[in-house]
């Protein structure tokens, strides 16, 4: 089936400008682009006044966990909605491949999400055949690999487990993987001893494969470091990605750049400084971002490890209530982050009033200290509640990395089962479009940084650019009518007009229309 697009704003993913004219689209192939085409079409669309794109690409999700649920379109259903045609998967140390399915912790392996049935790289392309509404770009996680051969367990692998490892790393990268991930901040991952980290990244290096790595800090100070340092832990977390990706000659995507904690912000350009001095070095190094100034967290962000393992009736003695009362006040205070910034997601099923209301209007509310509130929240959640935490960015930080040339965007986000909703899985690329209208940045440069600039970075062929011959991945977008309600974290953005994804119409005239059109995308350019 041809489709003839008429008379778009045409982006090509190139970063070099826009021009007027058509696109000509076979099956799931480009065949033409610009200028005005006569060729006859099974449909024509007129385009007039929208930009036509490549499909766009979120450089780092974690959708790769929910594509053999029984509702799993509800998961795909909003990122489709905003654009995005291509997911980067396997961030932060998670795949959904990569374990023994005989393995006895095959039940952590997902850790933040439950995981789907787990297995090798070749058992997730033959389960996934067919059933993807987004393409997928693999990479494989070393805390899910980890997980399945010692579970969390703080023991470091002996030589025997590490060469384990590395069969599961070799047998992904040679069926087609991308490269691989790191996730310092999680369990097991934050267990892992340097002998094993740099087998895994020198193995992903031989294949000329990137690596992905969520750091041990994202902020001034950190649970993951001494408390007094020479340098912030936000310093040291990039110090120790560039350490891993020189040591062991691989690419290096350091994974969601942010500043958590107004305190940190000032950090912003000694971390912009260590990038470029890095790349002057001969490093391949680059990272990505988000577009609000918050993000998905854990109740227990600011619960420190020591209160943890206490006993109820440790916990309620005097001294150690004082203890954890200062140790959360420094907390707060090196990090710039009060009550006011963390916002309930979800605690229970009994307690959706909390849901949308920060820590401190909840202490408000119930006549409570803060603190007193925070703990009922932590106990209440058995631990497991969600928050979205604020003061990641400001303004200023925000507009720096959407120019800055090493940025590429993403949305680090996942629909939730039950709660608040994360407004960056529904929102975060038309808010990109917004931004750059207030900043003045040319949509040229901000397509590239969501098409063909994150192809170039992980090795993916034939998307990313409108170029005859690639596969017919598009996005088609009215940059009048593009607008986000962040008052209404799910609400669906407004002004994407159409979305293909391999040639297959998934949203038309701005309504969703779904299909399984995506595909496992290969290295060597095949897919699944």
């Amino acid at each position: 089936m041809k489709t003839l697009f008429k008379n778009g704003i045409i982006i090509d993913g190139t970063g070099e400008g826009q021009k007027l004219g058509d696109v000509l689209i076979e099956d799931d192939k480009i065949l033409q682009v610009g200028g005005t085409i006569e060729e006859e079409a099974d449909e024509v669309l007129d385009i007039t006044g929208c930009i036509i794109a490549p499909g766009l690409i979120d450089a780092h999700s974690h959708n790769d966990f929910f594509y053999d649920r029984p509702d799993a379109e509800r998961y795909y259903k909003p990122f489709i909605e905003q654009g995005i045609t291509t997911q980067i998967t396997g961030n932060c140390s998670f795949s959904a491949f990569g374990v023994d399915p005989e393995s006895p912790h095959r039940d952590k392996t997902g850790v933040l999400f439950p995981a789907p049935d787990p297995g090798s790289f070749a058992d997730f392309k033959a389960r996934a055949k067919g059933k993807l509404f987004v393409n997928m770009a693999p990479l494989i996680g070393q805390g899910t690999i980890r997980t399945g051969i010692s579970g969390y367990s703080a023991e470091p692998l002996t030589p025997e487990q590490i060469e384990e490892e590395l069969t599961y790393v070799r047998e992904a990268m040679e069926g087609g993987a991308f490269g691989g991930s790191f996730g310092f901040m999680y369990e097991p991952d934050r267990y892992a001893k340097k002998d094993e980290i740099m087998a895994f990244a020198k193995e992903v290096a031989k294949y000329d494969g990137i690596i992905t790595i969520h750091p041990r800090a994202c902020s001034v100070v950190s649970a993951d470091y001494p408390l007094l340092t020479k340098k912030s832990h936000l310093e040291m977390g990039l110090d120790e990605a560039i350490e891993i990706m020189e040591e062991s000659g691989c690419r290096l995507e350091y994974s969601h750049l942010i500043f958590t904690g107004a305190r940190s912000w000032k950090v912003l350009d000694k971390m912009l400084k260590s990038f470029y001095e890095a790349r002057a070095r001969g490093g391949r190094i680059a990272y990505d971002n988000y577009a609000f100034h918050y993000g998905a967290s854990i109740i227990t962000v600011v619960f420190p490890e020591w209160y943890a393992q206490l006993s109820k009736e440790e916990a309620a003695k005097k001294v150690n209530r004082m203890k954890l009362e200062l140790t959360i006040l420094m907390y707060r205070k090196v990090l710039g982050i009060d009550w006011e910034d963390m916002v309930v997601a979800y605690i229970s099923d009994e307690h959706p009033e909390y849901e949308g209301k920060t820590v401190l209007q909840l202490a408000q509310e119930a006549g409570m200290k803060p603190l007193d509130m925070y703990l009922k929240l932590v106990e209440e959640s058995d631990r497991q509640g969600s928050i979205y935490l604020g003061k990641y960015y400001n303004d200023e930080i925000v507009h720096r990395l959407m120019e800055d040339e090493l940025s590429i965007f993403m949305t680090d986000a996942w629909v939730e089962d039950k709660g608040l909703q994360n407004i960056a899985a529904f929102q975060t690329f038309p808010q990109f479009f917004v931004l750059a209208k207030r900043y003045n940045i040319p949509a040229e440069k901000i397509v590239r940084k969501m098409t063909g600039a994150t192809v170039d970075r992980y090795g993916i062929k034939n998307r990313g650019y409108l170029k005859a011959g690639y596969k017919a991945d598009l996005t088609i977008l009215d940059p009048e009518k593009i607008k986000v309600d962040e008052s209404k974290p799910d609400a669906r953005p407004e002004g994407i007009v159409h979305v293909y994804i391999n040639g297959q119409a998934v949203l038309k005239d701005g309504q969703y229309l779904g299909g399984t059109a995506g595909r496992v995308l290969l290295k060597d350019g095949t897919e699944v």
